[in-house]
């Protein structure tokens, strides 16, 4: 029988794991200029720490059981790993704490999709500690950071805020709210046509799916319906959009009838959208959490925090797309050769001077069993740069190769 991955699962070959590499590193340059520090959390998580707050259903974690019949589940995303790790293992810290991560997250789908992979790969950052609108727009701007050391193109920062959306579904009765919820979050006008409400409240939920564009528009037709309880909010929303505004290559869409199926946003939430190949593709996703980590916190204080995620697999089909991935594997910069066995030593240790350099140099050692037109065929086939022809008495001749 052939062996294959398990549904779902999939191997990274090298020159995957190359192309993996060149975005995760750039974002990781960028995180760490902005002055976050990198955090690794668990794989494996308590259930009841995932479903903390009604955040993630049960049937999107793969669940797991130990020994001691404890319920176990691989995490789908990480936010509420670092909220736990923050509040019970990094007492008495300092806040504002910035963190990122680069790591892999497991999800699990109710409808079955080919080709769907339950292990994917997240980088994003977490700022606990802070609830300004200077916090807000440094998530945002740093976001757009990210996606210019990528050197994307034609990405939009759908801008949204949890707070007025849910002020605004407040006029709806309690047991229709959730359907309106749902068929505004995908933008199902034909289910909110059909729903049991009055004209004015069918009005309202259309109006509400058309919350969506410039920020001057949309902050237009706010002002018409009537959200004196949310006023502060809109006006610090109003302020945000003003601040970020000074970054002109921000492609900014303000949408109030952004909605995301994670429960613990609340405040602005907000999406990464290209559409480089004619089709939508979310690359991203956050927003403000500013009571998730008080569920965890032994003292149940909250403490404020806003993150996002950028997914790697959508970035990587956007950049494949736009040809800016490496195709191949790194080179070696060197082959070691002994031309005898008593050359075995200095050949080893001439590859480990070179390996010394402050720089990465990339360094093979020949294996014997080939001729030297074969190695020579071998360092050019792989287009390593130069070979050292290494004698019994440690004295190498270099031979440099064209890499073209």
């Amino acid at each position: 029988m052939a062996y294959q991955p398990a549904t779902g699962a999939r191997d990274l070959l090298p020159v995957d794991v190359a192309q993996k590499h060149w975005i995760e590193d750039r974002l990781q340059q960028v995180f760490e200029r902005w002055g976050y520090h990198r955090i690794i959390t668990s794989t494996l998580e308590r259930m009841d720490t995932l479903m903390a707050g009604g955040a993630i259903e049960r049937t999107a974690v793969l669940q797991l059981q130990n020994f001691e019949d404890e319920e176990l589940g691989l995490r789908p995303e990480l936010t509420a790993s670092i909220a736990r790790t923050a509040v019970t293992r990094m007492a008495g810290t300092t806040y504002p704490q910035r963190l990122y991560y680069n790591a892999n997250v497991f999800q699990r789908t109710r409808e079955f999709r080919q080709n769907y992979q339950h292990e994917l790969y997240q980088a994003g950052v977490e700022l606990l500690g802070s609830s300004g609108v200077l916090a807000d727009a440094e998530v945002l701007l740093l976001v757009a950071d990210c996606l210019q050391a990528l050197s994307l193109e034609n990405w939009h920062l759908i801008l949204g805020d949890a707070g007025i959306t849910r002020s605004l579904l407040k006029a709806f009765p309690e047991n229709l709210r959730q359907t309106v919820t749902s068929a505004i979050a995908h933008l199902d006008r034909i289910t909110i046509d059909s729903l049991p409400l009055s004209d004015e409240l069918i009005e309202r939920a259309r109006i509400i799916l058309d919350l969506r564009g410039k920020p001057s528009d949309v902050f237009q037709k706010v002002s018409n319906l009537g959200l004196e309880e949310s006023l502060e909010e809109v006006t610090k929303l109003k302020s945000l959009v003003e601040l970020i505004k000074s970054r002109a290559d921000l492609p900014l869409i303000l949408d109030l009838s952004l909605i995301q199926t994670i429960d613990y946003y609340s405040g602005i939430v907000f999406e990464v959208v290209n559409s480089n190949d004619g089709q939508p593709r979310v690359l991203g996703r956050g927003g403000r959490y500013d009571e998730l980590l008080g569920l965890y916190h032994p003292q149940k204080e909250n403490i404020p925090g806003i993150g996002f995620s950028l997914f790697i697999e959508d970035l990587y089909q956007v950049l494949l797309f736009n040809g800016q991935l490496p195709q191949t594997t790194p080179a070696s910069d060197w082959l070691i050769v002994p031309e005898t066995p008593d050359a075995n030593a200095a050949a080893f240790a001439y590859a480990a001077k070179l390996r010394q350099s402050n720089n990465l140099v990339r360094v093979e050692m020949d294996l014997g069993g080939r001729d030297t037109n074969a190695i020579r065929q071998y360092a050019s086939d792989r287009s390593i740069g130069q070979i050292a022809w290494i004698k019994a008495d440690g004295s190498p001749i270099i031979e440099s190769l064209d890499r073209e």
